[in-house]
């Protein structure tokens, strides 16, 4: 891929992030936010541990307070290299010490505090041993849009992971479909993510004939054949931003079901794109793709959501479903992915990431949404 390169965050970047943590968290009338090692961390400091331990390593948000990363001794030289560091001040413990009460400490008796999802049981247990009057929510449920929006550094790495993939899709449509696997094609779109750039390839999906009617189907040993139709769906990270695309394309001449199917889905998704604007809910987004697919009959084929949130992980919120009310806000990134699923037979699914800009949407991805026929 060519272009300019998005410049590196800063230390101011992420203590203004840790900043709007903490004041979002009190907004939402938590006491603080305990960040382990994963997404959450990575977004807020820039740290990312070579692997997540039974050793402890939390960043404790407080408002009106200093950030503070409880990091073990053994790994602080590591912590104090990461870009956001400067932010933050590193309480380490030594192995023999008791994690919990020092960073009991840092927390007070009492108080809700919200913890990022992937914290290791062991770790919260410990805390609520050690701070029995402390209770927990996860961010997902307590603090849901905090990174939701990005900003224009954050959009500018969105839009360059979508058009590795589009350049992935441009170059698979190429190979040869007929008479290999899945997961042969499967291999080709890791390789091709990787080569335009992508550091994580999260998933590669090649779903085959009868296969596509399942809309998590991977990759088998399915031979694809001629008259398959066959979704393709892909994405990871590049540059520690998330893509994610879908295409169904055609082996050899399509049926005329297969060329309606495919127009009615292509229909849909053009319908849930057209709904984003600011400060419309994000159900809108869904209940516009499913009405052009339940008005044509397929209702019921039409079987998960219109999109789900990406940025720093490929699945996040929001989420475009029925229920969700949240309004839509300039710099929200998130799929618009209707699909048609006919069991023993084929599905369709066409996806896009979409950014909200301030008179609409925007697509991240933009190769043809037409049908393409393989070889």
């Amino acid at each position: 891929m060519t272009g300019t390169a998005a410049a590196p965050f800063t230390a101011d970047d992420y203590r203004a992030r840790m900043e709007r943590a903490a004041r979002e968290a009190a907004e939402a009338g938590l006491a603080g936010v305990l960040v382990a090692p994963g997404p959450d961390l990575v977004w807020l400091t820039g740290y990312a541990p070579t692997a997540a331990t039974e050793r402890l390593t939390l960043l404790v948000l407080a408002p009106g307070r200093d950030a503070v990363l409880v990091v073990p001794t053994l790994e602080a030289p590591d912590a104090a290299k990461a870009v956001g560091a400067p932010a933050l001040t590193l309480r380490d413990w030594t192995d023999g010490k008791d994690p919990y009460a020092a960073t009991a400490a840092l927390l007070g008796a009492g108080g809700r505090f919200g913890i990022s999802d992937n914290a290791w049981a062991l770790h919260l247990l410990g805390l609520q041993k050690a701070l029995p009057a402390t209770s927990y929510a996860s961010l997902t449920e307590a603090l849901p849009m905090l990174r939701a929006v990005k900003d224009a550094a954050e959009l500018e790495l969105m839009a360059a992971a979508g058009a590795a993939a589009d350049a992935t899709f441009e170059e698979i449509r190429k190979v040869p479909f007929a008479g290999r696997r899945e997961t042969e094609v499967g291999a080709d779109l890791a390789r091709l993510l990787r080569r335009f750039g992508h550091s994580q390839v999260d998933f590669t999906i090649v779903a085959s004939g009868p296969n596509g009617a399942n809309p998590h189907h991977e990759v088998g040993d399915r031979v694809i054949e001629r008259g398959d139709m066959v979704v393709l769906d892909f994405g990871g990270l590049k540059d520690g931003y998330g893509s994610d695309t879908s295409r169904t394309v055609h082996v050899g001449e399509p049926t005329d079901e297969e060329r309606r199917v495919h127009d009615l889905v292509r229909e849909a998704q053009e319908a849930g794109f057209r709904a984003v604007r600011p400060g419309v809910a994000c159900q809108e987004v869904d209940r516009a793709a499913r009405a052009v697919i339940a008005d044509a009959g397929y209702g019921d084929r039409f079987i998960h959501r219109t999109g789900h949130g990406i940025g720093v992980t490929t699945h996040e919120p929001p989420y475009m479903i029925e229920g969700e009310e949240r309004p839509m806000v300039p710099g929200m990134c998130f799929s618009v992915e209707p699909g048609v699923y006919l069991p023993g037979r084929f599905g369709v699914r066409i996806e896009d990431i979409v950014t909200v800009a301030e008179d609409g949407g925007r697509r991240l991805n933009d190769t043809t949404r037409e049908l393409v026929i393989v070889d």
